[in-house]
């Protein structure tokens, strides 16, 4: 049972993601300033060493977090959400450096946002990290044979397109998990579904800008839609029952058992959207502790 002090944090959360906006820099300011007040970043953990802002390539950078362990350490991919419009390396800091905490070699990701840059643009950035991790973090003493990808909201959905775009690539390094974290997988089973559809019809052209419609159903927007055996390694699917996107998340497990990939779905009593950045909510370290064992199982 939800204590009042999480109860309040919840309210706070259903007021900030609900609030209109008269665009999208109030927007990203918004959420900058969200996770300041909420304290989401707070608290760093202790880790080995952290690199802000290295050069993937020209105009891409990420923030590389590495354990406290010798190593060689297994590799996380991690990408961010912000509905492909807004979020940062700075806004899930600390999400991305618990990985570290866990003995993983981090990579939190920087790409490109709608709707300066739609859609493919970020899809392309995180492709490319997910090779480039493969290729580059010895000099961190990772091991580039034990490596995951992990994603929240729309990272989430960028985490899955990606491994199933590197599926079909047989010059790409085998990942061994995906930790999905209350995700988007099927745009148009979204939009249809959702009780404000005018929102989500709104989002979904934010981020593919002129190819909106044309693209919702391409694998690489909807990966939910190119599930086949072998597409995806063993997933972690998590999101909690207060989340409109719980269907979304019940439905690639679905998918992922039809097509016999192993995965482990996780549905938390009461959690709202984003609940594994609050570790102010109890379900928040419960949560990491079934991802990172699953992650401990498969990486």
């Amino acid at each position: 049972m939800l204590t009042e002090p999480e109860r309040a944090i919840i309210r706070k959360w259903n007021d900030f993601s609900t609030r209109p906006r008269g665009n999208i820099t109030s927007f990203r300011d918004d959420l900058e300033k969200f996770c300041v007040e909420m304290r989401l970043n707070d608290g760093l953990p202790v880790i080995g060493a952290f690199h802000e802002n290295v050069a993937l390539r020209s105009g891409l950078l990420a923030d590389i977090a590495v354990p406290k362990a010798s190593g060689p350490h297994p590799v996380v991919l991690f990408i961010h959400g912000g509905g492909w419009i807004a979020g940062s390396t700075r806004t899930h800091r600390k999400l991305a450096m618990q990985f570290a905490e866990q003995g993983y070699l981090t990579v939190n990701v920087d790409y490109r946002l709608a709707p300066e840059h739609p859609f493919p643009e970020g899809f392309d950035d995180c492709l490319f990290a997910a090779k480039w991790i493969g290729e580059n973090v010895q000099r961190w003493n990772g091991d580039s044979c034990r490596l995951a990808i992990a994603g929240d909201s729309a990272g989430a959905n960028l985490a899955a397109a990606a491994l199933v775009a590197l599926s079909g690539d047989t010059t790409a390094r085998k990942f061994r998990a995906g930790a999905l974290i209350y995700g988007v997988y099927d745009f148009p089973a979204v939009i249809e579904r959702s009780p404000n559809r005018s929102a989500m019809e709104a989002m979904a052209r934010g981020y593919l800008g002129a190819q909106y419609p044309a693209v919702l159903k391409d694998p690489r927007v909807s990966p939910l839609r190119a599930i086949k055996p072998g597409t995806l390694p063993p997933c972690f699917v998590i999101c909690g029952t207060a989340d409109a996107l719980l269907p979304e998340s019940q439905a690639i497990a679905a998918a992922l058992k039809e097509v016999g990939i192993p995965y482990e779905l996780r549905e938390i009593e009461e959690m709202p959207h984003a609940f594994m950045m609050t570790d102010a909510l109890s379900a928040c370290s419960e949560g990491h502790r079934l991802m990172f064992n699953f992650l401990g199982r498969h990486v």
